[in-house]
Parts: C-alpha cells; structure tokens; sequence
C-alpha cells in the first residue's frame, strides 16, 4: 500500500488541487477521486503553452479574453470531470465531483459590489456553469455575497464548495445557508455540499500576529481550528436523513516552513472528510513512504487547547485572512486575462 492508498483506506478523501490533465492522471493512479480548480491553477496551465491551440481557436470564434478564460476553465474542469465521473457514477454522487470556481472578479475591492449585488449575480453565474454537469461542484467563497447566494444555489438543484472559510462563524452561516436551501429541495437524496476550511494560512497569521505562542501551540492553531469545526460539521448533519455526506474539505494542505514535514497537515486530518492536497504535497507525501492513519479526532492537549483560545483572536485572524484571501481571489483572475490577451 501506498501513503496515498492508506490515506484513503483510513477515510479520507484526496481530491487533487489542479486541474492539469497529466497530474489528474497520475494523481487518479495513485487514490485521487476528485479535483478542484481555481484561477492560478488555470493561469499556471495556460502559462505552459500546452493550450495554446484551445485558445487560439477560442479568438477565432469571436470570444474576448475574458471569454476565453472562461471557455479554458469549462474546457479544463470538464476534462477532470470525465476522469472522476465514473467514481461519482460508483459512488451515486457521494464522490467524484470536480470544483468550478465562480467569478473572482465579484469580489474586487475596487467594483464595490454590495453582498446583495454579488449574491444577484452569484446565482445565475452558478446556474450557467453547472447546467448540464453531473459532477460539477460550483464553488463559492463564504464572503457575505456568497454566502448569501448558497440557499438559492442549493435549493435550485446545485452540489456546492463554499470556499474561504477560515473561521466557525463562517462555516455555520455557510451551513445553515445550505441547509435551508436542502429543506426547499425535493431531491435530498441528491443534496451534495462541502465546506472548505484553510489550514496552513492559519498557522501563516499566527506567526505574525501571535508571536507569544508556546512552541507546542505555534503552528497548531490551523489544525485544531479546522477540527472543531469538523466535529460541529459531523454533529450537525448527523441524523438529517440526507443520503450523501455534506463534508469538510481541509484546504491549504500543503506546508509553509521547510522544517515542516510534508505529510504535516496531511496526517492530522486522516480518517473523514476530503483533503485537496496540492501536487507538490502529494508527491511529497507519496516518496516519504509513510503510511497514514486515523488521526482526524485527536487534539492537543488541554492546555495547548487553552492557550490558543485565550490568545489567538479569531475575529480578527478571520478579518485579516478574508482580506489576503479576497485579494488572493480576484488578482489571479485579472493576470489570466492578461495572460490570454499576451497570448493573442
């Protein structure tokens, strides 16, 4: 068995944070049954030159280059999904599925949109993409505009992966949002959401913003973060009589500090649940020859508890990390832009 294997005989789906066709092979070789998808992944493919012909017959048809960065990420997530679609058909849509990011741009700073003018635009955008896609998620960032779009999204039918989740408060707005729009659906054994919680970005803030962490709490705060809201994921839809799993993704998998070992992040959340694990991590993880096991339910102890809930300000850690994360969304999209528009 390989590290990959045992990570998904312990529990865990890996889902792969790329959509490149040569890695959504390899990746699937090796356990992955699902793949997410973003505007750096896209900007970093088209960056190679591989693509070139799909955009160069795009421009021919008339499409701009907003268009066309449109049309490549249909085209890219497609060719993922009928990779997986088997996996979804096997496991009747409990798995399988591969996530087609919404319009970053929503969320610029400097178009000023208010959550109600995002989430009006958010819903028909959702619609679009997911018309005619079986294991299409549509992801949307728990942003006030996004959150405020979910019910209508779920309850019109769509399996969704709310994004930029960093803290409790907007994983349970996110979740009680998709909960309401399951009860207005007719099909709940089709309900499919999943709530992606960022991890490494965490520990990132807390270095800077609380350095007077103990070494056994510094670098622990995404991890035990993450769990707590895993556990309250797992208690809420215990019970609700919905035939999929609506789950945690744990997000930003990959490890920020060389003396970190790469299964790090990886390790802690095997057992439950899905991990998009960047390329980079599963390579890693994959030559380290370390076999995983459960380890989702396990915490710190007591006073490494203690100590991060008495100094690690949540508000604020949330505040910031949206800001960086907002900023994170929206510039990649105009450098794919850019990026098409230097091509042509």
């Amino acid at each position: 068995m390989t590290p990959l294997q045992s990570l998904a005989a312990s529990g865990t789906k890996v889902w792969l944070d790329s959509v490149d066709p040569d890695l959504i092979a390899s990746n699937r070789a090796l356990g992955a049954t699902g793949a997410t998808s973003n505007p750096i992944i896209i900007s970093d493919l088209l960056n190679t030159g591989r693509f070139d012909a799909d955009i160069q017959a795009f421009a021919q048809a008339g499409h701009d280059d907003e268009a066309i960065a449109w049309a490549m990420t249909d085209k890219l997530v497609k060719m993922a999904q009928d990779v997986f679609e088997p996996v979804w058909k096997e496991t009747k849509g409990n798995d399988g599925w591969v996530s087609f990011e919404l319009d970053p741009l929503l969320e610029d700073p400097a178009r000023s949109l208010s959550a109600a003018e995002k989430a009006k635009q958010y819903i028909p955008l959702g619609q679009k993409w997911a018309a005619g896609h079986c294991n299409r998620m549509i992801k949307v960032p728990a942003t006030d505009g996004g959150l405020l779009a979910l019910e209508e999204l779920v309850a019109s039918g769509i399996a969704v992966n709310v994004t930029l989740i960093f803290s409790e408060r907007q994983y349970i707005a996110a979740r009680d949002a998709c909960f309401r729009g399951a009860m207005r659906r007719t099909d709940k054994q089709n309900v499919k959401t999943v709530y992606s919680i960022f991890v490494s970005r965490v520990d990132v803030y807390t270095e800077k913003a609380t350095p007077d962490l103990s070494a056994a709490a510094q670098g622990m705060v995404g991890i035990v973060n993450a769990k707590k809201i895993w556990k309250l994921n797992q208690q809420f839809w215990a019970g609700k009589g919905f035939a999929l799993q609506q789950e945690m993704i744990f997000a930003s998998t990959g490890t920020k500090k060389k003396e970190d070992p790469a299964w790090k992040y990886v390790e802690a959340f095997a057992g439950s649940d899905i991990e998009t694990n960047p390329p980079a991590t599963n390579k890693a993880v994959e030559a380290s020859g370390r076999l995983l096991t459960r380890h989702i339910d396990e915490m710190p102890p007591l006073e490494v508890l203690n100590e991060i809930q008495s100094k690690v300000n949540m508000g604020h850690l949330e505040e910031t990390l949206m800001r960086e994360g907002i900023s994170k969304f929206a510039d990649p999209h105009k450098a794919l832009i850019k990026l098409i528009a230097s091509k042509k």
